[in-house]
């Protein structure tokens, strides 16, 4: 319980300074001309140099960082949007900790739904801080599933049932209620025809002990 205290603080701290509060807001930005954002000088709570990776959600790929890459950048940190396999917690966990390796600065792990698992799976003394952006968090021997399912009753829960290959893939028309919910109805359609499937040892799989 003292790490999710811990994962909730960074989460209201570090948002706040990476995503200006939310992520429409950065999508929202304007060009480099714009009056300093009252969180600019906020940004130096983070190490010099540091460096942003971003951490896809289940379903989905690093393009669906798109629209906060620049704004980041702009605020002079380095983004890497991470590109994770989804077949195992542990594959997931071994990807992203290869990218963690190419960099050289201190690195900030932003992680989303799915993804929080992984971040947190992650060993690495570079990586000094962890943001959840509505990212599940299981604890040490919990699985994602049983994270994920902690309100059963939730009628915007997509049921994750996977096919003969042991994939698991959202119903199209879950992505506009799951993950795409402030997106245009053409924006969840493209959505959910690039998705990718999970395996489903991503969700079946023990968390390791939290960093």
């Amino acid at each position: 319980m003292e790490r999710r205290k811990l994962l909730g603080a960074l989460t209201g701290t570090s948002l706040g300074v990476l995503l200006n509060g939310s992520l429409s807001g950065f999508a929202q930005a304007q060009s480099t001309t714009q009056a300093p954002s009252p969180h600019s000088s906020r940004i130096s709570q983070f190490p010099p140099n540091s460096t942003i990776i971003l951490v896809h959600a289940a379903w989905a790929d690093g393009s669906c960082w798109r629209d906060i890459i620049l704004p980041l950048e702009r605020r002079g940190l380095h983004v890497i949007c991470a590109p994770i396999p989804l077949t195992s917690l542990t594959n997931d966990a071994t990807a992203l900790s290869q990218v963690v390796e190419r960099t050289s600065d201190p690195v900030v792990l932003v992680g989303h739904a799915y993804s929080g698992a992984v971040i947190a799976a992650v060993r690495n003394d570079r990586v000094k801080s962890l943001v959840y952006i509505t990212a599940l968090a299981p604890d040490e021997g919990e699985t994602v599933a049983k994270v994920f399912y902690l309100n059963p009753n939730s009628t915007e829960a997509p049921k994750m049932v996977p096919d003969s290959q042991c994939l698991v893939w959202l119903p199209d028309d879950a992505f506009s209620r799951a993950i795409t919910h402030k997106a245009s109805a053409d924006e969840s359609k493209i959505a959910a025809a690039l998705q990718r499937p999970l395996e489903v040892h991503c969700i079946q799989e023990l968390a390791p002990t939290p960093t």
